[in-house]
């Protein structure tokens, strides 16, 4: 059996991260309040993946395991430049649920400098390997490194338990229409 690691993602990784966030995402409930359209979704959720992914793989806080089979994309210190999605093509709808969405989760964020993990997925294909916790780890290490609080948020029910074992904690709730978000926070 060989032994997996994390390791910094590169362009090349894109296609699979893509893939991987897709798939990982398809019954997540902020992903399905995004891209309500069942139609669209496949196509607006990679466009959303592939636009999170560019905006953050040059500052090496991507990291991924098994080529993209598990990924981390955080969003390091100072933060990252406004988003462009209207720019390629993203409905109007989608962008006023994405932008609800964010109003909610960042007013739980602290107004100082942190560590902020906006998309932690592993491909279905190989989910219970701990691949996730691999691919999440770095930015935290990092974070704490830095003396700097690493976040994240969270949709999914199940994953505030997942998450808690991993050693997070809720700092606040908040909601975007019928959707519940735990913001979560790495350390006790």
């Amino acid at each position: 059996m060989s032994e997996h690691h994390a390791v910094v993602a590169t362009a090349a990784h894109r296609a699979r991260v893509v893939e991987t966030v897709v798939a990982a995402f398809r019954d997540d409930p902020a992903f399905r309040f995004f891209f309500a359209d069942p139609e669209r979704f496949d196509a607006q959720a990679a466009l959303f993946a592939g636009h999170l992914f560019d905006r953050r793989v040059d500052s090496g806080t991507v990291w991924v395991v098994d080529g993209g089979s598990a990924v981390a994309m955080w969003a390091g210190p100072p933060g990252e430049p406004a988003d462009a999605l209207a720019a390629h093509g993203m409905p109007a709808d989608v962008l006023d649920r994405l932008d609800e969405y964010d109003k909610a989760v960042h007013d739980l964020l602290p107004p100082v400098p942190h560590w902020y993990l906006g998309v932690l997925a592993t491909h279905p294909d190989h989910a219970g390997r701990r691949w996730g916790r691999l691919a999440m780890a770095d930015g935290v290490r990092l974070a704490a490194e830095q003396g700097l609080p690493a976040l994240l948020e969270t949709t999914n029910p199940r994953n505030v338990g997942i998450y808690e074992r991993a050693g997070w904690s809720t700092v606040g709730e908040a909601r975007a229409g019928d959707l519940r978000i735990w913001v979560m926070r790495a350390g006790r």
